[in-house]
């Protein structure tokens, strides 16, 4: 024993003491211990997953799906519920007054700043009755096109619907195929729990496609992917040639990931986002111990191909919510062909054309003088009447159309969220808050569509488009259209019905 050093020293056992025996009531309280882990383990998987119904036919309310119904324990008196304080008061119905709806605007609708082609209406959101109108004509809509894209593929699609991306292979092939469903926000990797939408991502689905080869006793494998589901040109002719050395929009398909970039976030977009999301996913695949035999290569999945794994987008609404907060272009279009296929047009420019067009006219939107080229409105072809516009607008907000709510709820917050979070620092304070609208924006074009509440509570719709701006004025005509929007939220320009 080392001078000083106690922890080595034992007292030898007494006479009764049985070493054996000592060891026998350590396995003892260790089992037990165990055994109580295991009990209380066991529970909470019961209970997280209704397995006492499920399993045991215990006939109790299930905290999972039946919380409110679960009896407190014994000794706890709770009282009765009341219903809730009124925090705000009904307000009275209010329509919208015309002439006070005119003096609101018109000296900011009348600014030589806006240019030489200047639209703006306004409904009454309840009912779609006409308070306001300038100009004539169609306008260039730019942004304000997703609005019109969005509605057309919630109502052939549905909001819940999701898209997917699978690995499928013929029963004796030695190679697997990566089949793009065009959902617009596949990732390389799952996003932080804290990011919204939830996304898809070829990192998760290659380690399901390893585990699908494992079990086949398989540690090596070609790679191939199909970007068919879209037809056409990935570029519009329509669109500016420097959209895409200039970073605007990447070149649309069926398979990418992170919008078609390079790197995700801001990165450089690729010149063929199939072959780069391909490339992602074979890269995946090998850190998960299969290996990788040549380069991925294109090619068209056998339609009785067996599926070896899937990943699935978030639901429609929330792409959607995306979509028109940040304006995302790459999104736009994806869903833009989606409504081509739902309408049995080819997954193309002209096919979204057609179907979007078909849809409009199926729930009785405006659409005359309208022309549409895209699904995002980078074309500075895309022509719609502010009808058109507020038409959607109005079908979104009522109740006969609940699946469409995502265009109106969804739209950016001025002041406060995606493209109108640092815009409304000049006009009425009023607009803060009470104005959700989409932006559009080109060369020479600044639009906003939305709703907007005023002061007595009235409800409106608001299109507001100046489409022959010059560059010079094109900060200033962004500032008058955000002061018309909030000339709106701080007008009192209801009357008592």
């Amino acid at each position: 024993m080392v001078a000083g050093d106690e922890s080595h020293y034992e007292q030898p056992p007494k006479p009764d003491e049985r070493p054996e025996r000592r060891g026998s009531g350590k396995l003892l309280r260790r089992s037990t211990a165990s055994l109580v882990v295991f009990v209380l383990v066991l529970a909470a998987v019961s209970n997280q997953f209704d397995l006492g119904r499920k399993w045991l036919g215990w006939d109790y309310p299930s905290p999972v799906t039946e919380p409110a119904e679960v009896a407190p324990p014994p000794g706890l008196n709770l009282p009765a519920a009341s219903p809730a304080t009124v925090v705000a008061e009904e307000t009275e119905d209010q329509t919208a007054d015309p002439d006070a709806v005119r003096r609101a605007l018109a000296r900011l609708v009348s600014s030589k700043k806006l240019g030489r082609h200047v639209r703006v209406a306004v409904d009454q959101l309840s009912d779609g009755t006409s308070v306001y109108e300038h100009g004539v004509g169609p306008a260039i809509p730019a942004s304000t096109m997703k609005m019109v894209t969005a509605m057309a593929a919630l109502e052939t699609l549905g909001p819940s619907h999701r898209f997917a991306t699978t690995v499928v292979a013929g029963a004796n092939s030695r190679q697997v195929v990566l089949v793009g469903g065009g959902d617009p926000l596949l990732g390389r990797a799952p996003v932080p729990g804290d990011v919204y939408p939830d996304r898809a991502d070829l990192k998760t689905l290659a380690k399901a496609t390893a585990k699908s080869l494992q079990r086949l006793g398989r540690d090596s494998i070609r790679i191939r992917y199909d970007d068919s589901l879209f037809t056409g040109p990935a570029v519009s002719r329509d669109w500016s040639p420097s959209y895409i050395p200039d970073n605007v929009v990447s070149p649309i398909s069926a398979l990418w990931v992170d919008d078609g970039r390079e790197e995700a976030g801001l990165g450089e977009r690729s010149d063929d986002p199939a072959a780069a999301a391909a490339q992602v996913f074979a890269d995946a695949l090998a850190k998960e111990k299969i290996e990788v035999l040549g380069k991925p290569k294109p090619a068209v999945a056998a339609t009785d191909a067996i599926e070896f794994a899937v990943v699935r987008s978030a639901p429609l609404e929330q792409i959607v919510q995306l979509t028109l907060e940040v304006s995302n272009n790459e999104a736009a279009e994806v869903l833009f062909r989606h409504v081509a296929i739902a309408e049995g047009e080819p997954a193309s420019f002209s096919g979204g054309s057609a179907a979007v067009t078909a849809v409009l006219e199926r729930l009785g939107v405006e659409t005359r003088g309208q022309r549409i080229h895209d699904g995002s409105g980078l074309s500075r072809d895309d022509r719609l009447s502010p009808d058109t516009l507020l038409s959607v607008i109005g079908l979104a907000a009522s109740d006969d159309h609940p699946e469409l709510r995502s265009v109106v709820v969804d739209l950016p917050v001025a002041g406060f969220t995606g493209s109108l979070a640092y815009r409304f620092e000049a006009g009425d304070d009023a607009g803060l808050g009470r104005v959700r609208a989409k932006t559009g924006t080109l060369t020479g074009v600044q639009g906003l569509a939305g709703v907007v509440t005023d002061l007595d509570g009235t409800e409106l719709s608001f299109v507001a488009i100046a489409d022959r701006v010059k560059v010079s004025n094109t900060l200033t005509a962004q500032v008058l259209l955000d002061k018309i929007a909030a000339a709106l939220a701080g007008c009192s320009c209801g009357s008592t019905t």
